[in-house]
């Protein structure tokens, strides 16, 4: 019956680096049972930060990056030696469950994630990560901008009016109303990276009977991004 199934054999081919991007479904929902706070709810982006850091320690990926919900993963050494029907699988299924660990509320509805796979190359790892920021500041206008028109008219008339404005002019109206973007926290403006960090450790070596400094990695949660370049990837050993 092995022969059955779809897929099983897949992989992703030996030696590639992979995206699995997840994303939470019907989120939008979610945030209404949760009664989650607009534009930004604080708990929410500290569990999401919790959720990639369970799975940093849990699958290894290279680095991190979640904003709103999705989550980007970045792999050099694959997990299921490739297999795509378990990454899919296995790592939607944990980030679902390390979601509802870390919220510890009762859910009207399970939540769930999807995942896809991305497989890419060494020169476009910085344009994917550039790419997703972007939609992060993008998410971040809008938010601000939904939520302030939300708090002055109908939700109806809300909408209408910002359909079809452009991501300046949201910028500017919210800016005529002493909203200034620029004031804000970085991670709503640029996300949420996770990945490793050496950290400096004094210590005293009896042996020799001297002061020692050593250096541990830890994965670090970096809430204060800047924007994505080459040297920051290249500094935190994603790119060579």
């Amino acid at each position: 019956m092995k022969d059955f199934e779809v897929y099983s054999s897949l992989k992703v081919p030996k030696n590639s680096k992979i995206i699995v991007r997840l994303d939470g479904r019907a989120f939008h929902k979610l945030a209404r049972d949760l009664d989650l706070i607009k534009p930004y709810d604080e708990r929410f982006y500290q569990v999401m930060a919790k959720v990639c850091e369970d799975l940093f320690k849990e699958f290894s990926p290279l680095f991190a990056y979640t904003f709103s919900d999705e989550i980007s993963l970045l792999f050099d050494k694959l997990p299921f030696d490739g297999r795509i029907e378990k990454l899919n699988s296995v790592i939607a299924s944990f980030t679902a469950s390390s979601f509802v660990i870390n919220y510890n509320v009762s859910f009207r509805k399970p939540p769930a994630f999807d995942s896809r796979i991305i497989p890419i190359a060494e020169e476009d790892i910085l344009k994917y990560f550039k790419w997703r920021q972007d939609e992060s500041w993008r998410n971040c206008v809008n938010s601000y901008g939904i939520s302030y028109l939300k708090n002055n008219y109908s939700n109806s008339e809300a909408n209408d009016k910002i359909n079809g404005m452009k991501l300046n002019e949201i910028h500017e109206l919210l800016f005529e109303n002493n909203i200034n973007l620029n004031d804000i926290e970085t991670y709503k403006k640029r996300g949420i990276g996770i990945y490793r960090k050496n950290k400096k450790i004094e210590g005293f070596n009896k042996k020799e009977n001297k002061n020692q400094i050593s250096y541990r990695s830890h994965v670090y949660i970096d809430w204060e991004l800047p924007i994505f370049n080459e040297k920051f990837f290249r500094e935190i050993k994603v790119i060579k």
